[in-house]
């Protein structure tokens, strides 16, 4: 707020009047005369300035260090008008929002030295009134004479206030003050600290809208450059900043200078330079080729600020790796684990062991084998395994090596290149980060094998059809329905990769090797079929535990886990009892078993192969099955 002139005699006799009667003088101002009865009320001392609340070197330095940026932006203010400041004898502070003095510039403050004064908490509560204490209350800028500072020692002095307000809320305080009594222009100083303040304020939006999208960039999934005319990079992004460190730059009080010519072999090649010709490029597959690595980006450039003659200023890139899109896909495609070893259900202390086991070995970094009867549970426990790795948070892939040509099993895994324009990663490409989950491992023919094995001691994995070595980084873990270490030696299966995997190894027992575990797992099962199609749980009869535990299961979880899916959907009531449960699943005795061949493998691989089992599950007798397994071409048991 702007005030006239007003008679230093007639304010020193309003002062003193209110100091020794408590009465306030019309002429006072209204704001000045509401702070002398507040500093009256606080009782503080009216004689000098109390510099007793002050912050310790320590608390003092983070508080500065959290302004810096208003600290700064001011002192080059400061620099600019010193002469000013020197002719009039003035003084230039900057206070937060609590009223604690983060700095002092050009000449001392009420004859303290910046040092005096620095880290001191000047708010009403601690000097009484100044114009610090009524432009924090007000909001507004304030002017205010000598003789109506509450502390007499301050009063040869005039001081001039202002609020910097950002975002709607009260961010500092900025203060012009004389230090003795000297015919200032007083329009001048007040026109300069509005100045002051207008530039302090459009200064911290702007910083603060420049951190945001600092913040913003910084959490993209994509590298960003800005980079000049001449093939400088002004502002890189936090992906980007550690690409440009990964080939060598030099980082520098958070900037970067350097010329992508002189780093990047091909840069004459890629979208950046043509997008200083004026063409822009949107989502180009390109390679960049540096001293350090080769990299391989999905990249947008931009073109900006185009000069008088029409030539291009900078340019904006946007850049993604390869590598990094890949991991996006998969998680978007689900690639990730959907079960944890706490899933594993372990009643009996044998089990229990084998998860501890998996857990140790999830956290080391060496590949690994799973071993154990077609049905035990090894995918799920490959899932836990990864869950439970510092990959969890990696893709987890799978690939079964029974399910088709060796030809498309070794472009699956490794990728093809189909033509100059058209290449497909692989799964060990897709897996890069996390997990590559390989199932029947035992069917990879030898020549794959031996290819996948070269691959992992080296980090390095080409595409079918390419002389392109892109790195990798996998963890296998392969699972194995057979004696693995039994087929190597007979030369039926690869060594390398044998010795690659078996470093680690985890044997799952059969069901009927735990059947302690049996009435826990049927519970979970039915537990999650109800959860999964959101219906009610089912309970299941104690002869029926009985009747489950007392079964073989060649088929081992999964067969237990579909002749519990049918159970489910066929009982009636809320219990699951003996005559719901068909031990051969979805094959009943009065199937048509006879006449379709489909419906007799079902029944025999139900039966784990074994002839009397599966007589006794069709009701019919031995002699009657071997007919109809030399129909079917089976060897009996």
């Amino acid at each position: 707020m702007i005030r006239e002139r007003r008679s230093r005699e007639k304010l020193e006799a309003y002062y003193h009047r209110f100091i020794e009667t408590g009465e306030i003088n019309p002429n006072v101002h209204p704001w000045v005369a509401r702070s002398w009865e507040k500093s009256a009320h606080l009782k503080v001392a009216s004689d000098k300035m109390s510099t007793d609340n002050r912050l310790s070197d320590e608390e003092f330095n983070e508080l500065q260090k959290q302004h810096q940026p208003a600290i700064d932006y001011l002192e080059n203010i400061s620099i600019n008008v010193r002469e000013f400041f020197q002719k009039y004898n003035i003084s230039l502070l900057l206070l937060d929002a609590e009223c604690t003095v983060l700095k002092s510039y050009s000449m001392p403050f009420y004859q303290m030295t910046p040092g005096e004064i620095e880290g001191v908490r000047v708010g009403i509560e601690d000097i009484g009134t100044s114009s610090i204490s009524i432009a924090h209350e007000h909001k507004a800028p304030f002017w205010l004479f000598g003789p109506e500072m509450w502390a007499e020692e301050c009063q040869q002095s005039d001081a001039c206030s202002a609020p910097i307000i950002v975002d709607n809320q009260l961010a500092y305080i900025i203060t012009l003050v004389a230090v003795e009594q000297t015919d200032m222009p007083q329009d001048a100083i007040i026109a300069m600290l509005l100045t002051v303040k207008q530039a302090l304020e459009e200064h911290l939006q702007q910083y603060t809208r420049i951190k945001a999208q600092e913040a913003i960039l910084d959490a993209t999934p994509f590298a960003v450059y800005h980079v000049m005319a001449g093939d400088e990079v002004a502002y890189a992004n936090k992906l980007g900043m550690s690409r440009l460190m990964g080939i060598g730059v030099q980082q520098k009080d958070n900037t970067v200078k350097t010329n992508l010519n002189d780093v990047i072999m091909n840069y004459r090649h890629t979208p950046i330079y043509r997008g200083f010709k004026g063409i822009p490029s949107y989502n180009k597959e390109v390679t960049w080729i540096t001293q350090a690595k080769t990299y391989e980006d999905i990249t947008t450039v931009v073109p900006l600020d185009y000069n008088m003659d029409n030539t291009v200023h900078s340019v904006v890139a946007v850049s993604m790796p390869i590598e990094d899109l890949r991991t996006l896909v998969a998680h978007a495609a689900g690639f990730t684990a959907k079960y944890s070893l706490n899933s594993l259900v372990s009643a009996g202390t044998n089990f229990a062991s084998i998860k501890d086991k998996a857990l140790r070995i999830a956290r080391n970094k060496h590949h690994m084998l799973i071993q154990g009867e077609a049905g035990t549970g090894k995918q799920r426990m490959a899932h836990g395994i990864h869950q439970a790795s510092p990959r969890a948070a990696g893709p987890l892939i799978t690939i079964h090596c029974g399910d088709t040509t060796p030809e498309i099993l070794e472009q699956e895994l490794f990728g093809v290149s189909l033509n100059s324009e058209i290449s497909h990663p692989g799964k060990l490409e897709l897996a890069s980060g996390g997990t590559l989950f390989i199932d029947e491992i035992e069917k990879m023919p030898r020549n794959i094998a031996v290819e996948l094995a070269v691959a992992l001691n080296t980090g390095q994995s080409n595409r079918i059809g390419e002389n392109v070595e892109r790195s990798i980084d996998v963890r296998i873990i392969c699972a194995c329905d057979s004696d693995l270490k039994r087929l190597t030696e007979r030369g039926l299966f690869s060594r390398e990769l044998y010795d690659i995997i078996s470093r680690s190894v985890i044997r799952i027992p059969s069901l009927r090797n735990r059947r302690e575990d049996i009435k826990d797992l049927a519970v979970h099962i039915i537990t999650e079929l109800a959860n999964q199609h959101q219906m009610n749980k089912k309970e299941i009869a104690d002869e029926t535990v009985e009747m489950l535990t007392n079964y073989d299961w060649p088929g081992n979880i999964k067969q237990l886990q579909g002749v519990l899916e049918v159970a489910f959907f066929k009982t009636a009531d809320g219990v699951i009892r003996p005559s719901d449960i068909n031990l051969m699943g979805d094959v009943k005795p009065d199937n048509k078993w006879k006449e379709d061949k489909d419906i007799f493998v079902k029944a025999w691989k139900a039966a784990g192969g074994n002839v009397s089992r599966m007589a006794n599950l069709l009701h019919v007798s031995r002699v009657t099955l071997y007919r109809y397994l030399k129909k079917y071409g089976f060897e009996k048991k």
